[in-house]
């Protein structure tokens, strides 16, 4: 569990079963829908992200209001040894910096707290926003898999995999 991270604009904190109905608010909103969208009530999906033993789910906090969710994983094995993360925002919020500094936060705190020195993360090809802010970290775009996650609409389309090396951080 991590405990609270501060960045310069955000904090992030561990999400509690109080955190769901806000959380499922922002994952039933057009935008995030869009991307992070899934048959089924969107609460019990949220919750179910949030019980999940191998991934932890952090709250993302901007101005004392719940503004969307980061979530991260380790690959433990010694061979392939690395951590992936991924993040949805409150649409009211986009365009302020905040994905970006929720994003280079928990980055901060893999490599440096975990000893992680490589971390992933696989936006939708066509969310230009996203790989805009995940470059602004140091992320960079690895390749295109094909036909790679299923819409809400049911259609398939392209992830772009990106990875970021710990010497590669922009703090």
């Amino acid at each position: 569990m991590a405990k609270l991270l501060r960045g310069a604009l955000v904090s992030l904190r561990s999400s509690e079963p109080g955190d769901i109905p806000e959380l499922a608010r922002i994952r039933s909103t057009p935008e995030v829908y869009e991307r992070w969208g899934g048959p089924g009530d969107m609460a019990a999906q949220v919750a179910e992200d949030v019980a999940d033993p191998g991934t932890e789910t952090l709250v993302i906090e901007y101005e004392g209001r719940v503004v969307g969710a980061i979530q991260w994983y380790e690959e433990d094995d010694p061979m392939y040894r690395h951590a992936g993360m991924d993040l949805y925002l409150d649409p009211a919020y986009h365009g302020k910096g905040l994905g970006t500094d929720a994003v280079r936060t928990l980055a901060r705190h893999i490599v440096h707290d975990h000893g992680h020195h490589r971390i992933t993360i696989d936006p939708a090809a066509d969310n230009h926003a996203a790989i805009r802010c995940y470059s602004k970290v140091g992320f960079r775009p690895v390749g295109v898999m094909r036909r790679y996650e299923r819409a809400p609409d049911g259609t398939w389309h392209d992830g772009l995999l990106m990875d970021l090396l710990a010497e590669e951080l922009i703090e």
